[in-house]
């Protein structure tokens, strides 16, 4: 009887593997539906299940777990509330709320701030002086001196941080600051990261203190392509703070020969708004390196910075171990509020529905929307995914114009004249439910101005998008948009 068996399974091995394999995807498929999750993304889960055999289960396993408010996540979020309580109280990192903030700035931007208030006890400060650093040659130029003058510490939290020239220099500087004495502390995302082994030995040996982000490991790797730390933050001496866009390698930097032109957008931070960029490091390091660090008084210094423009700054931190998708719905709630126009730069244009309804029917209400994403994006995937949405866009009387002169990798939003932000978040569903974001909201009517200069800037290297030539763009690569639409909740 077991000899005629294992025959019949050896004669027959693909359709015994594809009868078990559907049996899975029957167990699983119960199972995803009775998370009441998203319909779009149950859907695409479904969807890669059913049409592509074993493929389907490697993809669900990778992407599919939902971690947010369990697990390891749950725990987290407990500690960093209780946490942010004790440092506020400790070293008063609370501003008193003004009494003309939303009449200075319009009631629909003061919601924005009470959003944040309440979804995440968010920090509004006054007192901010704000550089906006326009791609990596002029980021690192400014990093560079600040990192070589600090004096008692420097913290670093960034998605992509390679061992390449830019990289390399970068971490060898670390180590200078750390034989000197100052504390060095360094936290770099596990996949998006790539750091030589050697480099991480002499690190360690010059006393820069390090860890991996949710480190992925073949034996323990559930989960954990999802949930990445997408972040890009340096805090010096709890005074001065980098927050946005641009990652930490050479082709990020157009004074290298990269074979492509980058352009991003970047900020530097001094005043009280350094201290919620401090406060965001100091918890995800608790959490990376699985030891919570004693917090110091000069973390948090008091140093007001003299500046003649001095700028309201609100840090926004969004992940899956918040009760809220805090930067999403702050984004939602500003373009909700615009009376005049809408400003995006997104290098992944894949909104969810809130956010496309919000742009929709703002346009259609007479509102001066306009999107830049990439002519040609990194991601084959994501090109297709964000082009699926440029037809209703462009009948909703959004104007999409697509960046030609290389790749435009900026995340920023203006709206109206008194609001914008810059960050790491893309408009797109892993910035918004997935990944660990973080994002300056600026209430500032001087930031706005230069954000837009920076944007009527940049459309002078794009290409408008005209809907009928739009329309008559071939079945086949219609098909690849729509057929990439499907997994947009997943890239």
């Amino acid at each position: 009887m077991m000899d005629s068996i294992l025959a019949f399974i050896n004669e027959n091995l693909w359709l015994v593997l594809l009868a078990v394999n559907y049996g899975l995807v029957i167990v699983l498929s119960f199972f995803i539906l009775l998370k009441n999750k998203n319909p779009v993304k149950t859907l695409s889960f479904l969807f890669a299940l059913a049409v592509l055999p074993f493929l389907g289960l490697v993809v669900y396993y990778l992407f599919g777990q939902d971690y947010r408010k369990s697990k390891i996540f749950e725990k987290k979020y407990f500690l960093d509330n209780e946490r942010i309580k004790d440092w506020r109280a400790n070293f008063k990192l609370d501003q008193e709320e003004r009494d003309d903030f939303g009449e200075t700035y319009g009631e629909g931007i003061f919601k924005v701030y009470k959003l944040l208030k309440n979804n995440q006890k968010a920090v509004l400060t006054f007192d901010n002086d704000v550089e906006l650093l326009i791609n990596g040659e002029e980021k690192f130029k400014r990093l560079r001196d600040d990192l070589r003058n600090a004096s008692v510490c420097i913290h670093m939290e960034y998605f992509v941080l390679f061992s390449d020239a830019l990289g390399n220099e970068i971490m060898n500087i670390l180590m200078d600051k750390a034989r000197e004495g100052v504390k060095v502390r360094l936290v770099y995302d596990d996949v998006g990261s790539n750091i030589a082994n050697s480099m991480k030995r002499k690190m360690t040996k010059a006393g820069v203190e390090h860890y991996a982000f949710m480190p992925v490991l073949f034996s323990n790797s559930t989960g954990k392509l999802n949930y990445r730390d997408h972040r890009k933050i340096i805090v010096i001496d709890g005074i001065i703070g980098y927050v946005g866009g641009i990652n930490m390698a050479q082709r990020y930097d157009n004074s290298y020969d990269n074979p492509r032109y980058w352009r991003d957008t970047h900020l530097r931070l001094r005043g009280g708004a350094v201290g919620s960029l401090q406060s965001s490091f100091l918890l995800n390091w608790n959490f990376a390196s699985n030891n919570e660090i004693e917090i110091e008084k000069a973390f948090f210094p008091k140093e007001k910075p003299q500046t003649e423009r001095p700028v309201a700054v609100q840090i926004a931190a969004s992940g899956p171990d918040t009760d809220w998708a805090n930067i999403m719905e702050a984004i939602f709630s500003a373009i909700s509020s615009a009376k005049e126009r809408i400003y995006i730069t997104s290098p992944y244009f894949m909104p969810n529905d809130a956010i496309l309804t919000a742009l929709a029917t703002g346009a259609r209400s007479g509102l001066d929307v306009r999107v830049i994403i990439p002519y040609e994006s990194d991601s084959w995937a994501a090109q297709y995914a964000s082009d699926s949405y440029i037809a209703y866009c462009l009948e909703s009387g959004i104007k999409i114009y697509r960046y030609h002169k290389g790749f435009i990798h900026a995340k920023t939003m203006v709206v109206d004249d008194s609001f914008s932000t810059v960050g790491t978040a893309n408009l797109d569903y892993r910035s918004f439910s997935i990944n660990f974001e973080i994002n300056a909201m600026l209430y500032s009517k001087e930031i706005n101005r230069q954000l837009t200069e920076v944007f009527f800037d940049d459309l002078k290297a794009c290409e408008e998008v005209d809907l009928a030539r739009w329309n008559n763009r071939g079945l086949v690569r219609k098909l690849k948009e729509s057929f990439s639409r499907l997994w947009a909740p997943l890239l």
